[in-house]
């Protein structure tokens, strides 16, 4: 056997085993998720790196899922709440938006996985729906001609909109693109950045699983209205206008206390009549001729998040959403505080609207 005979070689055995035994800690400690930065954005806030503004998209008072914190699935009844016959987001406008800036459109698209060609497609086949609970994603912003990423909580009553495994897609208020968070975060541990909301609680902080693919995808969300007084069906990649007539809350929620008001509707009573506004077709309703959303011919399967292939078979994809309970929390504590807010994060709602591009007024792209 070689025997090493140097002591300046001997020396050199243990403190070489010592720099990897600290490499490999500092590895571990790298892989894990003490200290994660969450950025909390409140209901009106864009936050920073917007790809544009929008208005009115959020509702400051959503009653909170008696339910909240852990992991949902997606199609879980009462998960997300919208106001009946009313859309939360202007999805013809962010296609328009887009198209008429390339370069955000290209990053936009990057994120979700998808070519430039098929944005106005897959915005056709979201859905738009209030998140009722403090819902972590990752948010993606746009900074110097490329699409930026951080870990953020949005509070409950932000509206965005979700594909058809029930997971939050866009960021209504800014045109974001939002993807699962990454699984190693925590909520408990975290450094939380950005105004602090009343209630809000690190256990509370709720993640969405994505419907199981082999199920395919949902065809009606079972929402629940602001004030918790009703629920309602929302055919997927529909904007309001064939919301279902008003129906027993969910048997997951509270029932509302003695002497509240009978469900109503929030709309006009009309069948199919548009929200109010200019009086232009709903966002996410088809352009006259073009093929339903969700339709054979309209589109091909849809992952359940962007980026990545359904995991089993398409489906059948006529299953309405029944989805599950809590699962395991994804923490229990708050996390750490620090004082300095994110740009743009007060209550306040932003006041510029997403406009379509110069010399397109009165005409909408055809989703």
């Amino acid at each position: 056997m070689l025997e090493i005979n140097s002591r300046m070689a001997r020396g050199r055995i243990p403190i070489m085993a010592a720099g990897v035994l600290v490499l490999a800690a500092g590895t571990v400690a790298g892989c894990g998720d003490a200290g994660a930065a969450i950025t909390r954005l409140t209901v009106g806030s864009p936050g920073r790196d917007p790809y544009t503004l929008a208005a009115d998209t959020d509702q400051v008072k959503v009653a909170a899922r008696p339910a909240r914190g852990g992991t949902m699935d997606g199609d879980t009844p009462g998960l997300y709440g919208g106001t009946r016959r009313i859309s939360s987001c202007d999805q013809r406008r962010l296609v328009a938006f887009l198209q008429a800036n390339p370069d955000k459109a290209r990053a936009w698209a990057g994120v979700q996985g998808i070519p430039v060609s098929d944005i106005a497609r897959y915005v056709s086949r979201l859905t738009p729906v209030l998140l009722r609970t403090d819902t972590l994603v990752t948010n993606h912003g746009y900074r110097d001609g490329k699409a930026t990423s951080e870990a953020a909580v949005l509070q409950a009553g932000m509206g965005v909109l979700v594909n058809g495994y029930g997971v939050p897609a866009v960021k209504c208020n800014c045109g974001n693109p939002l993807t699962a968070p990454e699984s190693k975060i925590r909520t408990s541990g975290a450094r939380y950045s950005g105004r602090k909301w009343p209630g809000f609680q690190g256990r509370n902080v709720t993640r969405i699983r994505p419907r199981d693919s082999r199920r395919g995808t949902i065809t009606v969300f079972v929402l629940v209205d602001p004030g918790v007084t009703m629920g309602f069906e929302r055919p997927r990649a529909t904007a309001g206008t064939d919301d279902g007539p008003p129906l027993p809350l969910p048997a997951t929620e509270t029932a509302p206390p003695s002497g509240s008001p009978a469900p109503v509707d929030s709309g006009d009573g009309s069948p199919g009549s548009p929200a109010p506004g200019d009086g232009s077709p709903a966002p996410g309703s088809p352009e006259p001729g073009s093929p339903e959303p969700g339709t054979p011919g309209s589109a091909g399967p849809e992952s359940p998040q962007p980026g990545v292939s359904p995991g089993g078979g398409p489906g059948t994809g006529t299953t309405t959403g029944t989805g599950g309970g809590p699962g395991t929390a994804p923490g229990t504590g708050s996390g750490t505080e620090t004082g300095a807010g994110t740009p743009g994060d007060g209550p306040q709602s932003p006041v510029i609207s997403m406009a379509p591009p110069a010399g397109s007024a009165g005409s909408s792209p055809a989703l």
